[in-house]
């Protein structure tokens, strides 16, 4: 078997469920989740009756790795709607299978596992998959943590000249997950010059990107380095996905757009690795792509939701409104010693409410790890579950005034 298999650490999910295994939920209370980041608004109906509309044709001939061309241009469409960006759909944009593919694969595309101390940077706390893809490929990974005081903002800083000088990736999630910070332009400033200082590639995942709270929408990768002046997009791949943006995570569909050099060789090895998309997703992606009035209301049904939730859950947590993205990045009380999994689990016992370890989302590095102390909630549900849970939550820590914050009331 290859040895790097051996690398790779459980993901947060089945550690959770190892949290819990002993422990029994209150049997009186219906159970609800906000472990898992797994959008549960209703899929437009547009979207599955072009998904219906494409099987009678769909499923007669063996796909295109590249995509249909319909689906690229409409991928470019978006980026023009979205963005005000002109890529060329035939060298710069690509059809994926949802981001996670697309992130992994990129990954052993582009890392040279022969050169002395191949390194991916990856911010702490992260999704998984960076880091698998990293270990995968042969490359260490090097975390950067993020700063609660800057909004939870990368510590680039933080990363010493020697390791910049090593690294073939970069992986950057903006808006992030767990933290929904948005970066901003002076910051792919500073990523852009150390690209092109060092040489190393730049993997932007953008998932979430149509999830904000703000007026302003986020920022792309693709949409900074134009504004810079880098409009050849050279070393950075920005991931785009259907899921969170149309409610249509069992789609799998996204893609990718950015370095027409780096693109062209992602093709050749998704070719070899059998990464074509069905056509019937083809069909409904183009769909999803071309419209836009779902994703406001969408957006909006967020905005509602957390507008509603997180004023209830800011009495008892140290947690605001994010930037962007569905989660809710939020810090226990101080009297729980920042044991995150301590109040996850007592708290799945009490109220029958599940929440992620912060710690379970990043990396113990350089002596301390950025999530501890920290628990994610994904509001994914309807605003009825997610303010039930909330008030559950909120109970949980006011019955349990000892261990509140110092000067904070338990009424």
């Amino acid at each position: 078997m290859n040895p790097l298999l051996a690398k790779l650490q459980p993901y947060p999910f089945e550690r959770l469920k190892q949290l819990f295994a002993a422990v029994t939920p209150n049997p009186a209370l219906k159970p609800i989740s906000l472990g898992i980041g797994e959008p549960k608004h209703a899929t437009p109906a547009f979207i599955q009756e072009a998904l219906k509309a494409a099987v009678a044709t769909g499923l007669s001939a063996y796909p295109a790795t590249a995509g249909e061309p319909a689906l690229r241009k409409a991928c470019a469409a978006w980026l023009k709607t979205r963005y005000d960006l002109t890529l060329d759909p035939a060298t710069q944009v690509l059809p994926v299978n949802g981001s996670r593919e697309a992130l992994f694969a990129l990954t052993q595309t582009v890392i040279d596992p022969t050169r002395p101390g191949a390194t991916v940077v990856s911010p702490n706390p992260f999704y998984q998959i960076y880091e698998g893809a990293a270990l995968l490929s042969g490359a260490e990974p090097y975390y950067v943590p993020s700063d609660p005081a800057r909004n939870f903002a990368n510590d680039w800083d933080s990363v010493p000249a020697e390791v910049w000088a090593r690294t073939q990736l970069l992986f950057v999630c903006s808006p992030g997950n767990p933290t929904g910070a948005v970066m901003p332009l002076t910051e792919w400033q500073k990523l852009f010059a150390l690209s092109d200082q060092h040489g190393f590639v730049i993997a932007s995942d953008e998932c979430y990107s149509e999830i904000y709270f703000r007026e302003e929408a986020p920022l792309s990768g693709l949409e900074a380095a134009h504004q810079l002046g880098r409009t050849d997009f050279k070393r950075l791949i920005a991931f785009t996905s259907l899921s969170k943006r149309s409610n249509v995570p069992g789609l799998r569909s996204g893609f990718v757009a950015g370095d027409a050099a780096i693109i062209k060789q992602f093709l050749l090895y998704r070719t070899y690795h059998g990464s074509a998309m069905s056509p019937v997703v083809q069909s409904a992606s183009v769909a999803a792509w071309g419209d836009e009035a779902h994703v406001v209301d969408n957006r909006n049904q967020y905005r509602t939701k957390f507008a509603q939730v997180t004023p209830v859950l800011a009495e008892v947590l140290d947690v605001k409104l994010p930037d962007a993205s569905f989660y809710l990045w939020a810090g226990v009380p101080a009297g729980w010693q920042g044991d995150d999994t301590a109040f996850a689990k007592a708290l799945y016992e009490s109220e029958s409410v599940t929440v992620l370890p912060g710690s379970y989302l990043a990396r113990e590095f350089n002596g301390s790890n950025p999530g501890r102390g920290r628990i994610r909630m994904a509001l994914v549900a309807e605003t009825a579950e997610c303010l039930e849970a909330a008030e559950r939550i909120a109970r949980f820590v006011r019955a349990q005034p000892q261990k509140m914050d110092p000067g904070s009331s338990p009424g």
